[in-house]
This record gives structure tokens, sequence and C-alpha cells, in this order.
């Protein structure tokens, strides 16, 4: 469905890449009879960010969940035909990080060691994963607060180091389940625009999970609507404002028209 004023976004990728994952006809039913997804289907490119907006409880999480392999479709197929290798099973290797809505920290444990978490578990060198962790740390603005533990960290700083853990194996997706939603609107806006000049930096592909039209016409190169339970795409909005993005964006006509475009989706898929 297309709503008027909001464009279907090409399934061939603005440069005519292939996707990096392609999800096709895919369903999530759980065992209490609830389906929580219904016929998704959607292809996310190398190097976009795309935000996931709809109301809560229409599969955002869920859908995160599955990419992730961290939950198995009931139905349909999810594919890394972008994939550069296969695993030792013959599978598409899935690289990617997950930042949760909660940070998620071990509370025992100072920022580096907590950045430093899935280095270790794949092995790494020690001063490896140390450097790498120390220069992530730095990339989200956190130099100086290595030796900190979370209950010396804001809201705002757990966040940063959640981030710097997803990115320091330098995935090709970051997924992100309403990361942001917890925090004040200064802290969130800040974060907004470091995230956007990580993202510029390495050109990961984004996934980001929000409430919010505001946050995702501010993030995004594009925006899939979804509909209530159960789960649907129900339209896509191209968000085609240049980056980098910073408060003149947000307070400029082409800003608001497609906060209006947006929230006119998202009526018409809570209506749906």
């Amino acid at each position: 469905m297309i709503v008027p004023g909001v464009t279907e976004a090409p399934r061939q990728g603005r440069a005519g890449q292939r996707p990096l994952v392609s999800i096709r006809t895919l369903s999530k039913k759980f065992s209490n009879g609830t389906l929580a997804l219904r016929d998704v289907d959607l292809d996310l490119f190398p190097g976009e960010f795309v935000s996931l907006l709809g109301p809560s409880g229409c599969g955002k999480s869920t859908l995160l969940r599955i990419i992730s392999d961290l939950s198995q479709p009931s139905a349909g197929t999810i594919e890394w035909p972008g994939a550069d290798r296969a695993d030792a099973y013959g599978k598409a290797e899935h690289s990617l990080g997950f930042v949760f809505q909660e940070p998620t920290l071990m509370p025992w444990a100072q920022t580096l060691e907590n950045v430093t978490l899935p280095l270790r578990l794949r092995h790494m060198a020690t001063g490896e994963a140390n450097a790498r962790a120390e220069a992530m740390l730095a990339l989200v603005g956190l130099k100086g607060f290595e030796k900190a533990y979370p209950r010396e960290l804001s809201g705002g700083m757990k966040m940063r180091v959640s981030i710097a853990r997803a990115l320091v194996t330098e995935p090709k997706v970051l997924l992100m389940d309403e990361p942001f939603a917890a925090l004040d609107e200064i802290t969130r806006h800040k974060l907004n625009d470091d995230l956007l000049a990580v993202w510029e930096r390495n050109r990961f592909t984004a996934v980001f999970v929000t409430h919010s039209v505001f946050e995702s016409v501010y993030l995004s190169q594009r925006i899939v609507v979804m509909a209530a339970r159960p789960g649907r795409v129900m339209s896509e909005l191209q968000v085609d404002a240049p980056f980098p993005r910073d408060n003149l964006f947000r307070t400029s006509a082409e800003y608001a028209h497609l906060c209006r475009l947006g929230s006119e989706a998202l009526k018409a898929a809570i209506e749906a």
C-alpha cells in the first residue's frame, strides 16, 4: 500500500545493488497463538539507514530478533544474498550487531571490558581488542571513560557503551530496538546526531525501530511503516534529504512536510 505523497522504495536499491538481506512472506506465530507478523516482504541494502515505524505490538522487535537469528520465523524466508562468505555449515555468515532497548551492560565490568566482550568471545588478543574498543569509545564520545563502571554513567552514556559494543566487531548490519526511547529529548537528539555521524563514517546497514515519526524522518533514508498486529508492511517513505543532518533540517519546511507524510502513513497503518 502506498499512502498519497509517500513513495515506494525500489527493491533494486538506490544504485541497482542487490539486497544484503532479503525477507519474503515472513510470518511469526507464537506458541500461545499470537500472530505477531504476517507475510512481511522487506529488502535491506548495503549502507542504507532504515527505520521500522509502527505502533506497539506490531512486531517490529520480533522482526529484528528474526533477522538476528535470535528467533525463528513460522513461515517465509530470510536470506543474505549480499553476504561475502558462508559459515562452517554453508549458511551465509550474519555480520551484525544488536543494540537493545536497555544497554544490558555487565554491572561488575568497566566500560572497556563491556565493549571488548564480543572480541574476547572471538578469542582476539587482549591488546588488539583493547585498541579497537578504545577507538570505538572515542568515536561515540566516551574517550576518558574506559575505566568507569555502568553505575557511574548516565543513561545516555550507557547507551553509547552499548552502541560501541555492537559496532566494535565492525558488523555490516546494526539492528537497534528503540535504543533512545527512555532518554530525555535533549539527550535523544544528541545521540541521534552522534549515531548518524558514526553511520556516515562506517556505512553499515542500520535498521532502527522507533515509535517516533520525528526520529524516523531525522535519521532515515527509508521508513518502513508497519500495521498493528499482525505486523505487516503497509507503506514506505523515502527520505531524500542530504546528510549530514542537523538542527537546520529539524526546523526546515522539508522536515515538517516529511513528518506530516509519515504521520499520515502511520495513521493509515493503525487504521488498516
